[in-house]
């Protein structure tokens, strides 16, 4: 038998003063409740209860085994009150990692989630190396690129990448019209770009086309690249979203109006999908809600 199932009949026994009366009570036949009682003195191998026609009283060792059993299932309910707060309420530590590019527009999101649930404890890591989540301990991972076939992906906005360069470098260079074109460029390489030194594209009518490039500067950072193509240094195959406001402004000029970036999205991944943590359906919800308003990158 379930070993607190009979603990928990042995305090109603001991408050009602007899079998009959715990079994009333517990919604539940009296042999039942018997064979609990007797499966703990079973178990123990000592009697817990004087047996009378009209009462039942605890023996010494019944009293003790009672007064510690009240506290067994008090702090058994306590933990349940407990689990299940957290399951209405979030609260705890956040753990978030994802890459500088995104990093910003989390900000105003983040900002927004810990006014609205002040019990959260956000801790959040910036960086471009592929890290273990699991391993590592984080709830929640929002970036570019899968590459874990454990981890669950929610799609929170498609992205394309453009090509783009300053005002100035176009000044003293043909403007790439085509993926060949590419080839007489200093094309500033993202070292994780997912097809490494290829870039890839599809014309209007959607067929692919891929480019060998080559250039002077290789980084893992699409912050220095956008720098450094604002300043007049090269062509640089970026995300929209890393550029969007440069070109609205100015800064940066896109080329080959009649090619576009292959289709890549942001995604928030996490390890299970069944019992997520309330602290981290609610930020998903919210990133979901708030990423939808950049689905102006793919234009």
């Amino acid at each position: 038998m379930d070993r607190l199932t009979s603990l928990a009949v042995f305090g109603q026994v001991v408050e009602c003063g007899g079998f009959s009366a715990a079994a009333r009570r517990m919604n539940m036949s009296t042999s039942m409740v018997a064979n609990h009682v007797q499966s703990l003195e079973d178990r123990l191998g000592v009697r817990l209860l004087n047996r009378t026609t009209r009462r039942v009283n605890l023996t010494e060792t019944g009293k003790f085994y009672y007064d510690r059993s009240l506290q067994i299932l008090a702090d058994l309910d306590e933990a349940d009150q407990f689990a299940g707060a957290l399951v209405s309420t979030p609260r705890g530590k956040l753990k978030i990692y994802t890459s500088t590019a995104i990093a910003p527009f989390l900000v105003p999101l983040m900002s927004e989630y810990m006014q609205q649930y002040s019990s959260v404890v956000i801790e959040l890591d910036i960086g471009e190396r592929m890290i273990d989540m699991i391993e590592e301990g984080y709830d929640l991972v929002i970036r570019t690129t899968l590459r874990d076939s454990r981890l669950i992906a929610r799609k929170l906005t498609p992205w394309r990448h453009f090509v783009v360069c300053s005002p100035d470098y176009l000044k003293s260079h043909p403007a790439p019209e085509q993926p060949s074109d590419l080839a007489s460029h200093n094309c500033l390489q993202y070292s994780h770009y997912a097809y490494g030194t290829s870039w890839h594209f599809e014309n209007s009518a959607g067929v692919k086309e891929e480019v060998k490039i080559e250039g002077n500067f290789v980084s893992n950072s699409p912050q220095t690249l956008r720098e450094l193509a604002i300043d007049g240094h090269g062509v640089f195959l970026a995300p929209s979203f890393l550029v969007f406001d440069d070109l609205k402004a100015g800064r940066l000029i896109s080329n080959m109006p009649n090619y576009r970036g292959v289709e890549f999205s942001i995604d928030a991944l996490f390890p299970e999908r069944r019992q997520l943590p309330t602290k981290v359906r609610l930020f998903i919800e919210l990133l979901v809600e708030r990423f939808f308003e950049h689905r102006k990158w793919m234009a």
